[in-house]
This record gives C-alpha cells, sequence and structure tokens, in this order.
C-alpha cells in the first residue's frame, strides 16, 4: 500500500539491501539513513542474520533501538543487547527437519543463544559463514544436540536449483507447522508460523508508536515479501525477485547502485521537508 502520512520509522533487510556479497555499507547509504535519523526518523535493521551477525551493521549505522533477526524471530536492543522476545520453531518441527535432512543427505544448521551450532564443516557451511562472518559450534550430531533443545531458526543450505526442490518438500512435510522461506538462493529457512519480518515490523512499529502507516521497508528477497507487504511504503531492490518486484509499491536501483539511499531521498526525506 501506499501512504500519505509523513514516514516515521524506515526497517531495512540487510543482505542483498543495506550490504552486498562485500559486506560493504556504502557511502551513499550511510548518508542518507543518517540524513533520515537527524530529522527524527527511526530506522530499524530486519534480517534473517543471527543478532552477533547483524549487530556490527547497526552500530556503524548509529542504530541503537530494536532490531529484527531469524526473519522476525528474534527482536534484540542493539544497544544494549537484550533480547526483547524470541520465538522458538516447535520441538516437533525442529525433529521432523532434521531428520528430513539426514534422510536426504542435506547440510542443516541451528541457533539457540545466538550461536550457530552445525555437526559438519563443509562447503555448505563455508558458503554461510562466508557470509555471516561468525564461527559455529560444531556438535557430533545436530538431531541429538537439539532432540530436546530450542533452536530459534533451522537453516538448510544446499545449491540453489537443490534448495528450491528442498522448500517444496519441506512444506509438503511440515504444512502450517512451520513457516519457510529463503533469503538467498541456496538457503531454506524453518521458523515459526508465527513470525514473520512483517509480524515483527509491526512489534518494532508499537515499540516506536508508530503507525504502520508511517513506515517504510526495503529488501530484495522472499522473504522480505511480508515485511513489504506490512508496510505503509513497500519498496524492493531492483534485483529481487518477480515475487517481491510484484508486491512493491516502488522499485529502485539494486545494492551495487545505492537502491536503499534512493529509497530514503525519494520516499522519506523528501516528505519530511
Amino acid at each position: 500500500m501506499l501512504s500519505s502520512t509523513r514516514i516515521r520509522l524506515v526497517a531495512l533487510d540487510l543482505d542483498g539491501t543495506l550490504i552486498g556479497d562485500d559486506l560493504v555499507l556504502r557511502p551513499r547509504v550511510r548518508d542518507a539513513i543518517a540524513a533520515a535519523q537527524a530529522e527524527g526518523i527511526a530506522v530499524t535493521i530486519v534480517t534473517g542474520r543471527m543478532f552477533a551477525a547483524a549487530r556490527p551493521f547497526a552500530q556503524a549505522l548509529a542504530v541503537h533501538g530494536p532490531i529484527v533477526c531469524y526473519q522476525g524471530a528474534a527482536v534484540f536492543d542493539a544497544a544494549s543487547g537484550a533480547t526483547l522476545r524470541q520465538t522458538p520453531v516447535r520441538q516437533d518441527v525442529t525433529r521432523d527437519t532434521l531428520a528430513w535432512a539426514h534422510e536426504h543427505g542435506v547440510h542443516a544448521q541451528c541457533y539457540a543463544d545466538d550461536t550457530l551450532y552445525v555437526d559438519q564443516i563443509n562447503r555448505f557451511s563455508k558458503r554461510y559463514t562466508d557470509l555471516a562472518r561468525v564461527e559455529p559450534v560444531v556438535v557430533p550430531s545436530l538431531r541429538d544436540a537439539f532432540a530436546e533443545r530450542a533452536t530459534i531458526k533451522i537453516v538448510l543450505v544446499d545449491d540453489a536449483e537443490r534448495a528450491n526442490e528442498h522448500l517444496a518438500a519441506l512444506r509438503v512435510r511440515l504444512g502450517d507447522r512451520a513457516y519457510l522461506t529463503r533469503s538467498h538462493v541456496d538457503f531454506v529457512e524453518v521458523i515459526d508460523p508465527a513470525v514473520n519480518k512483517g509480524e515483527a515490523l509491526r512489534f518494532i512499529a508499537q515499540r516506536y508508536g508508530v503507525p504502520l502507516d508511517a513506515t517504510l521497508a526495503v529488501g530484495d528477497a522472499w522473504n522480505d515479501v511480508p515485511l513489504l507487504d506490512a508496510a505503509a511504503v513497500g519498496v524492493a531492490m531492483g534485483s529481487g525477485p518477480p515475487e517481491l518486484l510484484a508486491r512493491a509499491d516502488h522499485v529502485v536501483a539494486d545494492v551495487a547502485h545505492d537502491g536503499v539511499a534512493e529509497a530514503i531521498e525519494r520516499y522519506v526525506l523528501d516528505g519530511a521537508r
């Protein structure tokens, strides 16, 4: 939807939106965010990353309030590190997902206490950790380690063409017991069905006392569809998949061409002046 109300809260996805594969925050993007903050506009990050992997970017952008991690399954205070809420995956879903991954030889990862757990280091775990810049804890068996322990999210990592097949298969197996999404062509992510990026934006907006019709969100991937749907103004990066572009109110340049800065300059700062 589109809003004629002045934007008071900007929600930004991280990978593919704020940063590219080089993990660099570009100068024009930094300047646009700082200009919005100088106008009294709140800025938050809404990401699938774990908090440890997202916090350095929040600090670099002087985002000190709540930020959304794990696709909406957890919200943290960027300044203090405090957990404001978290919604773990159901235990039966964890067991089913990890059993399925083991049966099909698919690399799986779990997260607890903002720590990444794997049961082997391989090219798939490296693919993830090279992006997240976190060190995993290796356990003998994820299925044993999380048989009774809660995980905030499960990620399956495979080559893109197989990941798409895994997504379809797991949707059949898990049904409405889980929310499955993709933040990257190689990842399938499993979280609780009660949460997503859009629901998390509502939580953040309430914390700031900002109505949803005064929010703008920017994203680039399938997992950002709920985020753009929830915001008054949903902006897709030009590199986004067709499913996201079709739901966006506006489309801006890709991350290499400062799409976030374009969105803030055109749809936030122009309305704040």
